[in-house]
């Protein structure tokens, strides 16, 4: 399954990634890591948990996607792996809902293709799997990913304090959500329309 608009497309995750995933993710290593999730260290009766190599990544994300729990997507713009992007967490029955976590290359901040890769997957997520709900955690500090749900219009619903272990400690985190009647025409659509209003008016020519 392949999610796409303009230059911004989302594909499924794949082992021959590697090399470009890893060197998009290590060169962007200080960027990155303040939001990154961490494992904490071990309790006493608790099993010793490492941090899992790529192969290792991938393979749990697919075997979660065939299990219907996960749909774990990497960013490309222009036809670049930039990023990556996974809703995970779905849950069916009397919730239907699921979180979505991202990250993207620095060179390409700013440009919109974290907000359309979001709404591409919010969409699919609402109009394709049927989903109801989708949330996105973030930490408070974090200014780039809160710009991206506030140009979106996913609402503030409050702080879960020390939410996930993240660069070393548990940290707080701000939730944001959306429901599928909060966008009955579509998340993207309304993105296009929010981006340009924002769009600066072009420069007459003399």
């Amino acid at each position: 399954m392949v999610l796409a608009d303009g230059d911004v497309t989302l594909r499924p995750i794949k082992l021959r990634d590697q090399g470009a995933w890893r060197e998009v993710n290590q060169r962007n290593r200080d960027w990155l890591r303040p939001w990154e999730a961490t494992i904490p260290p071990p309790a006493p009766w608790g099993p010793v948990i490492h941090r899992p190599t790529y192969r290792q990544m991938v393979r749990h994300l697919r075997a979660e996607a065939n299990a219907g729990r996960m749909l774990p997507f990497v960013i490309e713009y222009q036809g670049r792996l930039v990023g990556q992007l996974t809703v995970a967490g779905i849950t069916w029955g009397s919730m239907c809902a699921a979180h979505v976590g991202y990250w993207v290359d620095r060179d390409v901040a700013g440009r919109g293709v974290m907000p359309t890769a979001v709404a591409l997957a919010v969409d699919h997520c609402f109009q394709k799997v049927g989903l109801h709900r989708i949330e996105v955690c973030i930490r408070p500090e974090n200014g780039p990913s809160r710009r991206v749900v506030e140009k979106l219009g996913f609402r503030e619903e409050g702080l879960r304090p020390r939410y996930l272990h993240i660069d070393g400690a548990w940290r707080d985190h701000l939730v944001f959500a959306l429901t599928a009647e909060e966008v009955p025409q579509g998340l993207l659509r309304r993105w296009h329309r929010t981006r340009k209003r924002e769009s600066p008016p072009p420069t007459p020519t003399p």
